[in-house]
């Protein structure tokens, strides 16, 4: 059994999930979009936002010193995909990020959402491109994993098209972050502070393994489409796979259109964790099975 200290809520990092199985889930009916506000710097907890999508920025220099990252490198063909599992819903598929260069989109993406209400911003150029080298080293650090734990970056792509070539940069349009976590011992909730000691250990028990979904975010040229939703589902659905029988997300606390979809989603408040993330103004939404 693994001891860590904790003297508040912890964010860990996760190990890639890499799923060798073909498997197509049932189609759901697209829900209209939602708008839904970044989480605090503590959480950073993102939900989906309406972003402004127009064509990513390319730096000159490779971000993050990687030589490999090619920016004009082509959507990888659905049949070179057969192995991995996807969700397929109108002219879309939701998967797991295999690419580099899928997973820099994914965070010029949140990049773009986190700074969706600064456009007038003169630095926020700036702040993007840093926002995006950062978050792309950082999904490629939670996919390593620590702890035994994982985190899987999923991705919505444009299906193919007959005689169009679209680069892997131009096929992404939505992203979110699936870990696949343990509740420390004295937990019920993730994050409780009354109960979690100042050392105490991960409880490795099939009943305190959950999900935890964030950095849910889809362009704004590609939203109204079920987007949003269909990646919640498909992300629900590789949690349960992987033994998890919770799933939580956060959400704005003014943020009613958000709450209303995840609630028909099935997901309910967590009345334990709102006192204590009253400061943050977020409340704890969990999907039981």
């Amino acid at each position: 059994m693994l001891t860590i200290s904790i003297h508040k809520p912890m964010l860990l990092r996760y190990s890639h999930v890499r799923i060798r199985s073909h498997q197509k889930f049932h189609k759901i009916d697209p829900v209209p979009f939602v708008k839904m506000e970044a989480k605090s710097s503590q959480t950073r907890k993102m939900e989906e936002l309406s972003v402004k999508h127009p064509t990513p920025f390319i730096p000159k220099l490779e971000p993050s010193g990687e030589p490999d990252l090619q920016f004009d490198r082509l959507q990888t063909s659905d049949q070179d995909l057969v192995q991995e599992k996807k969700f397929e819903f109108g002219r879309f598929i939701a998967r797991e990020a295999i690419l580099d260069e899928e997973l820099w989109t994914a965070a010029w993406l949140r990049a773009e959402s986190h700074w969706e209400d600064r456009a007038n911003d003169r630095y926020a150029d700036s702040y993007k491109r840093k926002f995006t080298d950062q978050e792309f080293n950082a999904i490629k650090r939670r996919r390593k994993g620590e702890y035994g734990q994982k985190c899987s970056c999923i991705i919505t792509v444009r299906k193919e098209s007959k005689n169009v070539k679209r680069t892997v940069v131009k096929s992404v349009v939505g992203t979110l972050d699936l870990s696949i976590r343990y509740l420390l011992d004295g937990e019920t909730f993730p994050g409780e502070r009354e109960k979690a000691p100042p050392f105490c250990s991960i409880n490795r028990t099939q009943s305190n393994r959950y999900g935890y979904i964030s950095n849910l975010c889809v362009s704004k040229a590609a939203r109204c489409q079920g987007i949003a939703s269909s990646m919640m589902h498909f992300a629900i659905r590789l949690a349960l796979l992987e033994g998890a029988e919770q799933v939580y997300v956060h959400v704005h606390r003014k943020n009613e259109p958000a709450q209303e979809l995840y609630r028909k989603m099935g997901f309910e408040m967590v009345e334990k964790a709102s006192s204590q993330l009253e400061e943050e103004q977020t409340y704890l939404l969990r999907f039981k099975t």
